[in-house]
């Protein structure tokens, strides 16, 4: 039997049909989604059917979607969207963070009642800001829900919408420990009751697909987060720490126990197996490397060769990479900031290390504090987009300060949205077995003396 997985990030959608038994590949096909912070959730439904054309679906049994976290997807009673979805990169309601956390009597509160401290990224944010800014387009709204669930929601007809616990502990309206939905932080931030998609069981057949010109497939899995999904398409298990350099960066780790950060560095998030994903988010990642290649006009294969040359430590540069604002530390307004600059060390290499370790710094933190709650770390997994680049993988053991394994390139939410599909297939109280991603390359070097402590400076002169 084949199985398929669908990943709707922010930069498009993405489909692999694998086989159900083994995860082998048959065959795969992407489309792009436009660039912005708010986006019309019909363009992920044209994607998706873009890449569903060609056959792609033909004998597939079950299909699973996992896509981007804390979208604001609005609609009013009959189902239509009120205005555009607002994307976890949208930090508009950062002032209504900073209001919700003081209303339920400070971040310890909230840590308590949910597993994390909302920041503008969440979406019980947006409906806070919703509701000050756009009154209309609130009165009108009677149920939100994630870009997954919206998704899953249109590939079954329109009908009784599920999500699963994992991408529901990203909203700020759902305890993640309890694993139950909290209608009074809703209430709360909304000013009223909303409609929620039910949680669904992590392999529950939320129904068939009923879309008109696609092949009737029996199961739909009840989908996920990207985050949970990576996870999954990775086979990750208690111990592994991924670290994901893509448009945002990210650092979690499988955990059995559930994490409560009142400091707000670590989101608590579930996964989509039962057990529970503590996460560390930030806002620049790939994109900073891009901003620097651009910068000194030339592509991201000589920006990295430019990076390798300099010394660790870049002759004393030290970049700030707050590029697009940052969600941890939590400073939407934050702009970046290039440190250490004299008359010797402002040349293209330098420059290029700067970026680099810049960025893997702001990792390298994200680890630290997912150690700081006890998640245990013995291996740390670099994905992404970035991480192909060859600075990048031989320059973060050295920030990181611990060996780093590079799987082979994958598709990896969607590898996991067609993993979560196989196990509804299956019935198994586990998700079936697969060959899983191969380690590629395991780098290690001995961590660069000083570049973790003049970032620490920089970092806490603008905090």
């Amino acid at each position: 039997m084949l199985v398929a997985g669908v990943d709707s990030s922010t930069q498009g959608t993405k489909i692999v049909v694998r086989r159900a038994d083994t995860g082998a590949l048959v065959r795969r096909a992407q489309a792009p989604h436009p660039d912005g912070t708010e986006i019309d959730p019909e363009v992920w439904w044209q994607a998706l059917l873009d890449v569903c054309g060609d056959g792609i679906l033909e004998d597939v049994a079950a299909v699973g979607v996992g896509a981007q976290q804390h979208g604001m997807v609005a609609l009013d009673g009959g189902g239509e969207v009120v205005r555009q979805a607002l994307l976890w990169n949208d930090t508009r309601s950062a002032d209504a963070a900073r209001d919700l956390v003081a209303e339920l009597g400070g971040p310890g509160e909230w840590a308590r009642a949910v597993g994390s401290v909302p920041v503008a990224s969440l979406t019980v944010t947006k409906l806070r800001w919703l509701a000050e800014h756009e009154p209309a387009n609130a009165a009108r709204t009677e149920q939100v829900m994630l870009p997954h669930d919206w998704l899953t929601w249109r590939l079954r007809g329109g009908t009784d919408p599920v999500t699963d616990r994992g991408d529901a502990s990203g909203t700020g309206y759902f305890d993640t420990a309890a694993g139950t939905y909290r209608p009074e932080l809703l209430r709360m931030a909304f000013g009223r009751e909303l409609g929620l998609p039910r949680v669904a069981g992590p392999a529950e057949n939320a129904g068939p697909v009923q879309v008109p010109g696609l092949p009737g497939i029996g199961a739909v899995a009840p989908g996920t987060g990207d985050n949970m999904a990576a996870a999954l398409g990775l086979e990750a298990r208690p111990g592994d720490v991924v670290v994901s350099l893509g448009t945002s960066g990210t650092a979690f780790a499988v955990s059995e126990k559930p994490v409560a950060d009142a400091s707000g560095l670590v989101t608590g998030f579930a996964d989509a197996t039962g057990r529970f994903l503590p996460l560390v988010a930030t806002l620049n990642a790939a994109r900073v490397l891009d901003a620097g290649a651009r910068m000194l006009g030339v592509d991201l294969e000589e920006f990295g060769r430019l990076a390798l040359s300099a010394p660790p430590g870049a002759e004393g540069l030290t970049l700030l990479p707050y590029l697009d604002g940052e969600r941890t530390p939590n400073l939407p307004d934050a702009t970046g900031r290039l440190d250490g600059m004299t008359r010797s060390n402002l040349h293209p290499a330098a420059i290029a290390r700067a970026f680099v370790e810049g960025m893997l710094c702001g990792l390298a933190d994200a680890v630290d504090a997912l150690t700081a709650q006890g998640v245990p770390v013995h291996r740390v997994l670099l994905i992404g987009g970035a991480a192909r680049s060859a600075a990048v993988r031989s320059i973060a053991p050295q920030v990181l300060g611990r060996p780093v394994v590079v799987p082979e390139p994958g598709e990896y939410v969607a590898d996991g949205a067609a993993r979560q599909a196989a196990w509804v297939l299956a019935g198994t109280a586990e998700p079936p077995e697969w060959s899983g991603p191969g380690d590629a390359e395991v780098y290690e070097a001995d961590p660069a003396p000083g570049v973790r402590e003049r970032y620490s400076r920089v970092r806490s002169a603008l905090v």
